[in-house]
């Protein structure tokens, strides 16, 4: 109805622009037969023009009006219908939204936000132990290794070898490599007093373990 309306309205504001300047072509017409009229001095007659010029100017002029008026109506219809269009969008809405809370369940939702929070802090909890795992289990691999190199380190000072030949080697080959440590050590010090005290005591602890 308010699209019908509207282009009424707009057939009949195209009508009014054609009458007005259907009118103003006459007034240029008038005005021409006014001029003419006054050189033959036939005044009688140019008075009844000039009324006649008058009375066409203020239909002009009313015509002028008049569109401006239904121009504003349309614009009301327009606005109108635009409102009528966010209505409509809102009572969907309005629809969907109860539609929504008659379906939506709201203990059992509250039910399953508790739950999603208690798994939630469980998968934390679980993340934090293994990530706490796999930390001590670098952490001792690397002192491990580190202490690999160090008793290889120390083996290899008092020329025995590193501890991978030492485990594989026979009881009796170690107790024999045992005297030629110390000629090593005496010669790299010069024969000046034997294995150092901490090598020893790093020997004495590598044969206990």
């Amino acid at each position: 109805m308010l699209r019908e309306n509207k282009r009424q309205l707009d057939k009949a504001i195209r009508e009014l622009d054609r009458e007005r300047m259907s009118l103003q072509q006459q007034e240029k017409k008038t005005v021409a037969e006014i001029k003419k009229m006054a050189k033959e001095g036939q005044m009688d007659a140019v008075k009844v023009m000039a009324k006649s010029l008058v009375r066409n100017r203020h239909a002009v002029t009313k015509m002028y009006g008049l569109k401006s008026e239904l121009q504003a109506v349309s614009l009301r219809l327009a606005t109108l219908k635009s409102t009528q269009a966010m209505a409509d969008a809102m009572r969907g809405a309005t629809k969907a939204m109860r539609a929504m809370n008659r379906r939506m369940n709201l203990p059992n939702l509250q039910n399953i936000m508790r739950e999603f929070e208690r798994q939630n802090e469980r998968m934390e909890m679980t993340s934090e132990m293994m990530g706490d795992a796999v930390d001590d289990a670098l952490q001792d691999e690397g002192e491990e290794e580190e202490t690999d190199n160090l008793v290889n380190q120390v083996l290899d000072e008092i020329g025995i070898g590193n501890m991978t030949e030492l485990a594989s080697a026979p009881v009796g080959t170690r107790v024999a490599e045992k005297p030629q440590a110390a000629p090593a050590m005496a010669e790299a010090e010069g024969g000046g007093g034997g294995i150092d005290e901490d090598l020893q005591a790093r020997l004495d602890n590598l044969r206990k373990s």
